[in-house]
């Protein structure tokens, strides 16, 4: 079966199109090596798949021709317990802790700067 279309019926990428994208530019390693999104997936094969920061680390269980429900996706592989481990923890830093600047491109509007010239005038009067 071909990389992009597991990838795609296991719920990791909404379409094969974006499975493609994410095989092409590296995102998913079979085996630990970089392979072309119609390289063959058999069970047992290792997977490690990032998107955005989060990376799983996951072995193929089975193989399916569609995509189906989150619970039948869930039965094509298993997520091995250091990977799980810590998708939790980044998940955790994302939800408790962001970044405050995260928000900010680029430079500020007239509407952010005079906001800031107010906030120093008030603390240069107090």
């Amino acid at each position: 079966m071909r990389l992009d279309k597991w990838l795609w019926a296991a719920r990791f990428f909404k379409t094969r199109g974006l499975a493609q994208h994410a095989v092409a530019g590296g995102r998913v390693k079979l085996n630990g090596d970089r392979v072309k999104s119609a390289h063959g997936v058999k069970p047992g094969d290792a997977l490690v798949v990032r998107i955005e920061e989060i990376e799983w680390q996951v072995t193929v269980r089975g193989l399916s021709e569609r995509r189906g429900p989150a619970t039948e996706a869930k039965k094509l592989y298993e997520e091995s317990a250091a990977g799980l481990a810590e998708r939790q923890r980044l998940m955790d830093l994302r939800r408790w802790g962001t970044e405050p600047a995260s928000r900010l491109k680029g430079r500020p509007t007239k509407r952010d700067r005079r906001l800031m010239e107010k906030f120093a005038d008030s603390a240069d009067e107090g």
